[in-house]
């Protein structure tokens, strides 16, 4: 298998993992709980390889989970093609922080993330009740060292470039 075959694969089982990770069903009490893991994924991707993962990645990603949660197509899209652009312009600088402000950086990008998805629930009349909807980004801040340490390792292991 080429190089670039098998980074392929890898990038694609990364995203389906996350994918599964994000409809799981758990219990009840965590679900305000559960990061994004397709974004902290895209993210990383988007940091670490940004000319093979950018935009078209995360409005691909985006279309997958508007037609999994059966939601209003676009607006997932909207939202992961926004953080792939910031995070795919911003890459430099955000690869040269260290772990603490990638963390920081990132809880940035996952507000973003569910703020566009929020604008656009309350402009057709689904807007969240709790400020437990931001939790998320919150906890995604938090695992993000190693969701980074991982999938590092993953890229580097299978020599994903």
């Amino acid at each position: 298998m080429s190089p670039q075959a098998r980074g392929r694969l890898i990038l694609l089982a990364s995203f389906a993992i996350a994918i599964v990770m994000n409809i799981l069903p758990g219990p009840a009490w965590a679900e305000p709980f559960v990061p994004d893991w397709v974004a902290l994924t895209l993210i990383y991707w988007c940091m670490a390889v940004p000319h093979r993962v950018s935009v078209g990645t995360g409005w691909t990603l985006g279309i997958i989970l508007d037609v999994l949660y059966g939601s209003l197509l676009g607006q997932h899209a909207l939202a992961k093609s926004v953080i792939a652009f910031i995070t795919v312009r911003l890459h430099p600088q955000l690869r040269m922080f260290p772990r603490w402000q990638q963390a920081v950086s990132v809880l940035v990008l996952l507000a973003i993330n569910q703020l566009l998805v929020v604008w656009i629930r309350g402009a057709i009349g689904h807007a969240p009740g709790t400020i437990a909807y931001w939790t998320p980004s919150i906890v995604g801040m938090v695992v993000w060292p190693w969701i980074f340490v991982v999938l590092r390792d993953v890229r580097r292991r299978w020599q994903v470039s």
